[in-house]
């Protein structure tokens, strides 16, 4: 996969697509769409698929195609988290600093005479002054001007931000299409990604299985021990082990719960619930604090084990 910008193909969500040119050709094309669905699904792709139909972009060897590409059109603007340089990651929410720009973007006059397009690439991790910086611009749209807000949880969006936009939900990506994008993944990484591309990229970074057997271990009951120390600090030391081993707990921890609820198990599928919810708190303090990886590996197990 390559960076949505610079992906000229789409696969998989053509449907959603279509509901897009669609509007456009009927010349009531909303001034703002909400594009949701699972990380790693392809929003993203999507949004500057979208942004390359309204500028004349879609040809690799356009001048404005090429612009796009190199972030240098002056109709495109993107707005998504910062790189914290101290921390060397992602900060964990967008500002009203961040969103600043687009009001002044807005009301300029669009550089080549035709759409002004602005993406807001992970929408829910807009802090509260940021969202209520958007919504003034959603209630009082400029002319040809068309905003584009990816994200994964459309429920931690203002209800206001949601009312103005139109949504547009993307499906799974078909095991056909998955196959084309990632053709050097291997099939149980592809059935375990649930058809989110950049989902399976993600798994497939666990190369040997191990994380994803020691997760296994740990949602059949079997309790912290010494030998697992050595494991646990391999895991901690790889760039996304840790985000890998709560990404696939969690998943496991979620699916016990949907399956004692759906048997009746009231008391197993509280405990797996609240288990779930204890888990992306520790991640959440973990990245959010930097604090020892391996440390929190060890309650996320002594947690999940032996329920």
């Amino acid at each position: 996969m390559t960076d949505p910008r610079h992906t000229f193909e789409l696969r998989g969500h053509e449907a959603a697509e279509n509901v897009f040119r669609a509007a456009l050709a009927s010349g009531r094309l909303h001034h703002a769409w909400l594009i949701s669905g699972p990380a790693g699904i392809g929003k993203a792709t999507l949004a500057f698929r979208l942004a390359r139909i309204l500028l004349n972009g879609e040809d690799p060897n356009s001048p404005a195609g090429r612009r796009i590409t190199a972030a240098t059109h002056g109709d495109l603007l993107e707005i998504s988290r910062a790189v914290d340089e101290k921390k060397g990651r992602l900060r964990g929410e967008i500002t009203a600093a961040d969103v600043r720009p687009v009001q002044s973007f807005l009301h300029h006059t669009a550089t080549e005479g035709g759409w002004r397009v602005v993406i807001v690439d992970g929408a829910e991790f807009l802090n509260r002054f940021a969202a209520n910086a958007l919504l003034k611009i959603l209630e009082e749209p400029p002319p040809r001007a068309i905003l584009l807000l990816t994200t994964a949880s459309p429920g931690k969006l203002l209800p206001t931000i949601r009312s103005r936009c139109r949504a547009l939900a993307l499906s799974p990506v078909s095991n056909h299409d998955m196959r084309a994008i990632l053709p050097d993944v291997p099939e149980d990484v592809l059935a375990r990604a649930h058809g989110s591309p950049g989902r399976a990229l993600f798994l497939a970074q666990d190369r040997d299985g191990a994380i994803a057997g020691f997760v296994a271990e740990i949602l059949a009951g079997k309790a912290l021990n010494a030998e697992m120390l050595p494991l646990i600090d391999r895991i901690a030391r790889e760039t996304e082990g840790f985000a890998l081993l709560c990404d696939l707990l969690g998943e496991g921890l979620a699916e016990r719960a949907r399956s004692a609820a759906r048997r009746g198990d009231l008391l197993l599928a509280d405990s797996s619930a609240r288990q779930c919810s204890e888990l992306d708190t520790l991640k959440r303090q973990t990245d959010g604090f930097n604090l020892d990886k391996a440390q929190a590996i060890r309650q996320a197990v002594e947690r999940a084990a032996g329920t």
